[in-house]
This record gives C-alpha cells, sequence and structure tokens, in this order.
C-alpha cells in the first residue's frame, strides 16, 4: 500500500507502558488468641511474693530434715493405710460406680489447688465429672508460650502420680480419683531447672500479677467458755462436788454407808 502523500513515517510509534507492579508485603503473623481460663484464685508462697518466698529462703537446710519422731509417724501412718487398702473388701464394678453416682451427687464441684515448687499455688474449680485431662490442660494454659512445651506432672502427696497416660487414671473422674470436694495437687517439671524452690513459675504476666497473700489460718479462743451455771467450774473445784455429793446419794447408798 503506497503512503499517503503529506504523512511522516519516520515518528516512531508510541506504545502503551505496562502498569507498574507493587509488590505484596508479606503478612504479619496471626496472634494467637487469650485462652479463656475463666475463674481462678492465685496464691503466693507463704511470706514472699510470687518469686520471693521469704520465709523458705530464710530457713537453714536442718529445718527441712526430718527428726526421727517425725520419720516414724509417717512410717506408721503408711503402714495402716497399706494395712486398710489390703484387708479391703474387694468391690465390683456396679459397686465402685453406685459410689462414684453418689460423690457426684453430693460434689458436683471439685476445687482443685495446684502447688508449683517455690509453694506458689493456682486454685480453680472444675465439675467433678471432669477428668484429671481437663486440670493439666487449664495448668498449661497458664504457661508461657516459650514453657508450655516442657513436661510436668502432676501428683498428690507423698506420691501418687496422676498421668494423663496412666489408663487407670485417665478415665476416671476426678470424683472417682477421691479429689473431691477439694484437693491439692503437687506440680514437678520433667526439666529439673524449673523446680527450685525460689524459682519463678513460668506463669503468664497476668496470672502473676493476680496472685494475692494466703489468707491466715483461723484462731481459736484457749480459754474454756463457761455458762451461767457454772459448768466451767466444776471441773476444776472439788470442794463444792464433795459438800454436795451426800445430799445427792441415793437412799440405798446412804444406808449402805452407815
Amino acid at each position: 500500500m503506497a503512503d499517503t502523500p503529506g504523512e511522516d513515517t519516520s515518528k516512531p510509534i508510541e506504545t502503551e507502558a505496562p502498569p507498574t507492579q507493587i509488590a505484596a508485603s508479606p503478612a504479619a503473623p496471626a496472634t494467637p488468641a487469650a485462652v479463656d481460663l475463666g475463674d481462678y484464685k492465685v496464691w503466693n508462697p507463704p511470706g514472699g511474693s510470687a518469686g520471693t518466698p521469704a520465709s523458705l529462703a530464710s530457713l537453714p537446710d536442718s529445718y527441712f530434715d526430718p527428726t526421727a519422731e517425725e520419720l516414724k509417724s509417717a512410717y506408721q501412718s503408711q503402714s495402716r493405710l497399706a494395712d486398710k487398702l489390703a484387708n479391703a473388701p474387694l468391690k465390683t464394678e456396679a459397686i465402685r460406680q453406685r459410689e462414684a453416682k453418689e460423690k457426684l451427687a453430693r460434689w458436683p464441684e471439685t476445687r482443685i489447688r495446684v502447688k508449683f515448687p517455690n509453694q506458689l499455688q493456682i486454685e480453680k474449680t472444675f465439675p467433678s465429672k471432669d477428668t484429671i485431662k481437663s486440670v493439666y490442660a487449664f495448668v498449661r494454659n497458664c504457661l508461657t508460650d516459650e514453657a508450655k512445651p516442657n513436661k510436668f506432672i502432676l501428683y498428690e502427696a507423698p506420691r501418687r502420680e496422676l498421668k494423663v497416660s496412666d489408663p487407670a487414671v485417665k478415665q476416671l473422674s476426678l470424683a472417682a480419683l477421691g479429689l473431691a470436694p477439694s484437693s491439692v495437687l503437687h506440680l514437678t517439671f520433667i526439666e529439673e531447672s524449673l523446680n527450685g524452690s525460689t524459682t519463678i513459675p513460668p506463669l503468664l504476666p497476668e496470672i502473676l500479677a493476680k496472685a494475692e497473700d494466703l489468707p491466715p489460718p483461723p484462731t481459736f479462743d484457749p480459754s474454756p467458755s463457761t455458762d451461767a451455771k457454772g459448768k466451767g467450774r466444776a471441773l476444776g473445784g472439788g470442794s463444792s462436788s464433795s459438800s454436795s455429793g451426800d445430799s445427792k446419794l441415793p437412799k440405798w447408798l446412804k444406808l449402805g454407808k452407815k
């Protein structure tokens, strides 16, 4: 085709530039949602804060050595418990199920206190029909993200371990395990560095900030109470009872004394 007269064919043809592509920034990692721990209480170690158990740190090592009398008492207590278990009558499955239902009806809730190696305690109430797995899950959710991979064991003193992996434990309810209506469970980490008596437990900061001092134990008045009739004086005073004793003797005893 011939060029049109008067048209400049030497001018370069302009082409439209492709749109500039903006690189997408990598998405920020999603923050894990906080787990709802429900209602719970945190108790400081006796005599100190969550990180400084002053009453324990100031005691000498000899304080924790049991005396001969304490060892004898502990041995006798364990012997009585062993005899009681050995001589207990055998229970059928029907009897055990009936007793478990009675415990659930009597104690529908179980209060558990988990005591860490530095004596700090976390308290929470669980349904008595829950298993020990619920307690483990609650404690693990209380730990920091760095500490959650650490394994731990809950046990009842002196050393009754309650492991989730134990077939004799994992299927039983808290009531069937004998933890209702309330129990104290000790916690020990597999990692020994976390079991120091002055080591702060690897708990979430908001949990440590919630710690309170344990309420003082109730005090009892040692003085004997006396009523209006003076019954308390009759325990120590022998003269008043002897003076009126003859007048209160029956007739047949008076005749025998003559």
